[in-house]
């Protein structure tokens, strides 16, 4: 299965997922990482990884959609079986989504469909949940409403700070996509 992985920042997902391809563990190919930041750690580990990365930066473009259909061109450019959303903090629009069909895939940082959005961990601490965890699901035209692949529960400990949580999620959420791109790609 081909791959192309957009990410926004750290990319630690994107790291997961290129130590599983490395340990044969995961047999995918990742074609190309790209990023809206230019510079961002996400693409440095694709390029130490020898993976061909690129850059579509919102601000070089008029209009969201100008830019929606330069990032579309960029990734479509690389012909993946699968888009991965690894820590990619833009919303795409619905012209983006319809050309990878059922061929987008996203983490989120709550058991879905409670806490959509960029607060997840936020939201679910506020909120009081005793249980929170990560969902990989399908991306659609909707924020976080797309169908569900699989999900891991965490607890919630009295203690934590959004920060302890979210750390302990990102640990789960890196399993769960690497068995999750496993049972896709077999």
């Amino acid at each position: 299965m081909r791959i192309v992985v957009l990410v926004s920042g750290s990319g630690t997902n994107l790291q997961a997922v290129i130590d599983a391809v490395k340990a044969g563990e995961l047999d995918v190919e990742i074609a190309a990482v790209g990023s809206d930041v230019p510079g961002c750690l996400g693409l440095k580990r694709a390029a130490d990884a020898g993976i061909a990365t690129f850059t579509v930066p919102p601000a070089d473009y008029a209009s969201r959609p100008e830019w929606n259909r330069a990032l579309q061109a960029a990734v479509a450019g690389y012909a993946p079986d699968l888009v991965l959303l690894a820590g990619f903090m833009r919303i795409l629009d619905a012209e983006f989504v319809a050309a990878f069909d059922g061929r987008m895939v996203n983490t989120h940082p709550a058991l879905l469909p409670s806490f959509p959005g960029a607060h997840g961990v936020r939201d679910a601490l506020r909120h009081g949940v005793k249980v929170t965890g990560v969902t990989v699901h399908l991306v659609d035209s909707g924020v976080d409403t797309g169908p569900i692949l699989a999900q891991a529960a965490v607890p919630v400990l009295e203690s934590d700070t959004e920060e302890e949580l979210h750390e302990r999620i990102k640990v789960e959420e890196r399993k769960l996509l690497v068995e999750t791109l496993r049972k896709l790609s077999s």
